[in-house]
């Protein structure tokens, strides 16, 4: 790792701490939109330094877009931030398939997962239902691709299994968790889990 990428990683690392730490699981603010995007819109460096392909600097760009717009206040800034990050998983299947990934065995496991959430999600979805269905067999299908990936692009796998878990863990957030504290803790494993899936993305997609 070179010196000019580790200081851009370094600098992510400390917008996500500190939206962690001061911003996680709270409510609404433009500081928290603006820590959120830049812990994010930090790692497009990363990725250009590390040599990933063009797809996953899109794909982070438009997480980062997902990211301030999930962090406003309404369904209608939910509805944006969920197809901003639905595109970025599309622009890192793209990548992925550009890095070489074949398909394997485990696709049968993930769309059991996705199938899954016909009976313990979607009924809890209300209005957003088609919505929450579209972006599942998305984020499904990049983690799918993801994870034939050729050997050496372990450390972008693994970022797109921390991905699809924030992605559970939001799910449960949004629709199926009721306590306060039970929120908070899930707020918490989320941001840790999202952040660091699109760290190892953006860094493990240029080191095959």
């Amino acid at each position: 790792m070179t010196l000019s990428l580790a200081l851009c990683l370094l600098l992510a690392a400390l917008f996500a701490a500190l939206y962690l730490v001061a911003h996680a699981g709270r409510p609404e603010s433009r500081a928290k939109s603006a820590t959120k995007t830049a812990a994010v819109a930090a790692l497009l460096p990363v990725a250009a330094l590390s040599g990933a392909p063009g797809a996953i600097l899109a794909g982070l760009a438009l997480g980062a877009a997902g990211d301030f717009a999930l962090s406003r206040p309404g369904q209608r800034a939910f509805l944006i931030g969920m197809a901003a990050f639905a595109a970025g998983h599309l622009a890192y299947l793209a990548g992925f398939l550009d890095l070489g990934a074949m398909p394997s065995g485990w696709t049968i496991v993930l769309i059991g997962l996705g199938l899954s959430a016909e009976f313990w999600l979607l009924p809890r979805t209300g209005g957003l239902c088609w919505p929450v269905r579209g972006y599942i067999w998305i984020i499904v299908a990049m983690a799918a691709v993801a994870l034939g990936l050729p050997a050496g692009f372990g450390a972008a796998r693994l970022g797109a299994l921390a991905f699809l878990a924030s992605d559970l863990i939001l799910a449960l957030e949004l629709f199926v968790l009721r306590d306060p504290r039970a929120k908070l803790a899930a707020a918490l494993a989320l941001w840790v889990l999202y952040w660091g899936g699109q760290a190892l993305i953006a860094w493990g997609a240029g080191t095959g």
